[in-house]
């Protein structure tokens, strides 16, 4: 194929997938990631923040409120949007300790809005946890997470 043909097809490839995405139904999601985050916002005590995080507080807390370079000890549960429950501190009956500024984005935000004895449930987009590459086979690419999560204290 000579070269002006070639650019020729590749430019009306681009722009026949450009037409058939601009005829996908009305209302058509990108993903039942995309669903999840768009029903979940609209629930009552949620709330979401400028980078997309969404919480909601389960009880408040009294105590100290983390910076993004303490240390906090937490208990937490995780889960993806199907139910699939992936870690839990509780099942392991121990906390977890871990610099703040040491886990996924998401974690590292959603406690700093929390004061020591807080209970929240954070729903964390894919953007904001492990992206397109999942984590070591149990978090699959581009996966939201929810997280039920207790900061007992702040080191």
């Amino acid at each position: 194929m000579k070269p002006f043909p070639r650019a020729l097809a590749l430019a009306f490839t681009l722009l026949a997938a450009a037409g058939l995405s601009a005829v996908a139904p009305q209302g058509a999601s990108a993903s039942p990631q995309t669903d999840y985050l768009e029903a979940n916002k609209r629930k009552p005590g949620v709330k979401t923040t400028r980078s997309g995080l969404q919480y909601r507080v389960i009880r408040e807390g009294n105590g100290r409120a983390p910076s993004a370079n303490d240390e906090v000890e937490v208990h937490y549960k995780g889960w993806l949007i199907n139910g699939q429950v992936f870690d839990s501190s509780y099942a392991r009956g121990q906390t977890i300790s871990f610099p703040l500024n040491g886990v996924i984005p998401g974690w590292t935000e959603g406690l700093q809005l929390m004061r020591e004895g807080a209970k929240y449930e954070l729903v964390i987009p894919s953007s904001l946890a492990y992206g397109a590459r999942g984590a070591g086979g149990v978090i699959p690419p581009h996966a939201t997470l929810i997280f039920e999560v207790e900061l007992i204290r702040v080191k």
